[in-house]
């Protein structure tokens, strides 16, 4: 933080970013992209299959889409984000386009494995320069959040303004020592809602009436949750930053202690008010008093 963008008397205590690690829920995508891309090779050339799928172009397409889509379908499931579902079914799409335009239908399993994990090394890139865009600011004011690759984002949260903080470590991050700190503020700011949703259906009959079932179940949690941008995603080292922020929240908070000696300190400035103006007006009256005396004297 440059000192133009400080406010007065305010020092920076931490600049923090996220463990490289902290993404791995990201990373892991393009980890199964890898290991995908290896085992459809190895099915198509060194497995016991091998001459079934080398005879059969629209085999080993449909078994290579149908890995990624699963896949997708069950990773977005689990977090709650389509966007996964639909980052697998673009590599499958952009993929097959591919095959076709250039014609690899005869070595279109060295294809399938070769882009797969060439897409994941490229995932990689993208995580990784997604992570060096946070940024996180903690002074002994305010925390500032900074992130973003073409669109560049921005939150300030004074410490006054922070009612509670949820903070978690997963598996790895217990590991390394890295955690997620979401500072909850007044308005609410901090917490989001987790929606999942499954459904099938199933049609009996051919030339009777036909039967269709659709099945499906939906569940609403309010949790504690926000972009990575505006919340400290995998700080390191986990349980000091999270001290120093508890500890500038504590200090921001007025105790009752502290409402009482206000309390107090204004009923002395509102008594010696008092006594002022008592004063005051005592002393206006004695001169009133003095004034007749005065003009008798000069009478005589």
């Amino acid at each position: 933080m440059n000192d133009e963008e400080l406010l007065k008397n305010e020092k920076v205590g931490k600049v923090l970013s996220p463990h490289p690690l902290s993404f791995m829920k990201y990373q892991s995508l393009c980890i199964f992209l890898i290991i995908w891309g290896i085992l459809v090779g190895w099915f198509v050339y060194f497995s016991d299959w091998q001459n079934t799928f080398t005879d059969n172009f629209w085999l080993v397409l449909t078994f290579w889409g149908i890995g990624l889509l699963l896949a997708g379908v069950v990773a977005s499931l689990v977090t709650v984000r389509w966007s996964i579902f639909l980052l697998y079914l673009g590599v499958f799409a952009s993929g097959s386009t591919i095959v076709f335009w250039l014609g690899l239908q005869e070595s279109v399993g060295l294809f399938a494995s070769f882009y797969t994990v060439v897409f994941s090394i490229i995932g990689f890139l993208i995580v990784e320069w997604y992570r060096r865009s946070h940024k996180y600011i903690i002074s002994n004011q305010r925390i500032t959040f900074k992130g973003g690759i073409l669109t560049k984002e921005e939150r300030t949260l004074r410490y006054d303004k922070i009612t509670d903080i949820s903070a978690k470590q997963g598996i790895v991050g217990q590991i390394f020592g890295f955690g997620t700190i979401i500072p909850i503020s007044q308005s609410g700011f901090g917490l989001g809602a987790d929606e999942s949703f499954a459904g099938g259906g199933i049609q009996l009959g051919e030339k009777k009436a036909k039967f269709l079932g659709f099945f499906g179940g939906g569940r609403e949690v309010q949790t504690p949750r926000t972009r990575s941008y505006f919340e400290l995603h995998g700080v390191y080292p986990y349980k000091e930053v999270k001290k120093l922020v508890e500890s500038m929240v504590q200090d921001s908070v007025v105790t009752p202690y502290q409402q009482e000696q206000v309390s107090f300190q204004k009923e002395q400035v509102d008594i010696q008010k008092q006594m002022r103006d008592l004063l005051k007006m005592q002393s206006e009256s004695k001169d009133e008093q003095q004034e007749p005396e005065n003009e008798k004297d000069d009478d005589s």
